[in-house]
């Protein structure tokens, strides 16, 4: 026996000197371990694919869009003219009420007054001439007070009484593009035409007369894909 052997161990674990006993950590901590992170994925792929299949029987993302079109039926798609707003907007909403059936009245029974906010002579005179031969009927004709005068940085200025932001003034807006709208306190039926700094002519009779019959016989509005028609 030789002496590196321990004392009691012989024959297979005895130490020759070119054979010694080896000696394994037991494996069963690293089986645990493998085994927690196996049923850990395991399910969280099943959790996953239950998700899946929940969204997939439900439509859960046909919801997300739904909620997405019913945000937009919250708009009023039918306020009145304010202060600032584009003659081409106000077109649209008196469009959809003479759509709900409200009528507008014709370019005979709305007075217009003309008058010149520009430094250049002779427009208001020259708008009214042509007004009245499209229809309208012209009331006063002139400078613009010192409220408007070289004060109307657009075409124009239409300006009339609350009643008129979805009659008189989007009727007229028709004969000039671009024309803001503003309401006053006036009692009165006749509306004002302010003509500003960027006037140039009024819009050419065939589209005019084109603007006037989409107000009177609006098309229906066309609803865009993925959103609904808010009644």
């Amino acid at each position: 026996m030789s002496m590196l052997t321990p004392p009691g161990m012989g024959g297979e674990y005895r130490i020759t000197g070119d054979k010694y006993p080896r000696m394994r950590r037991p494996n069963g901590r690293r089986r645990l371990v493998l085994a927690v992170i196996a049923s850990t994925a395991a399910l969280g792929l099943i959790g996953w694919g239950t998700l899946q299949l929940i969204d997939v029987f439900t439509g859960g993302h046909k919801a997300s869009a739904a909620s997405s079109a019913a945000g937009d039926c919250d708009r009023d798609p039918d306020g009145d003219a304010t202060p600032g707003i584009s003659a081409d907007s106000a077109t649209s909403a008196a469009a959809a009420k003479g759509k709900a059936g409200k009528p507008l009245p014709k370019p005979k029974q709305i007075t217009v007054n003309v008058f010149n906010a520009t430094p250049h002579g002779g427009l208001a005179k020259s708008t009214a001439d042509e007004l009245k031969k499209r229809g309208f009927a012209i009331g006063k004709v002139g400078n613009a007070t010192k409220e408007f005068d070289k004060k109307v940085k657009g075409t124009g200025m239409l300006l009339g009484a609350k009643a008129a932001a979805d009659t008189s003034l989007p009727v007229l807006g028709t004969q000039l593009a671009g024309a803001e709208l503003k309401s006053d306190v006036r009692k009165s039926g006749d509306v004002d035409l302010i003509i500003g700094d960027r006037f140039k002519n009024l819009a050419k009779k065939e589209d005019a007369d084109k603007a006037l019959a989409a107000l009177a016989k609006p098309e229906p509005t066309s609803v865009p894909s993925g959103k609904k028609n808010c009644r």
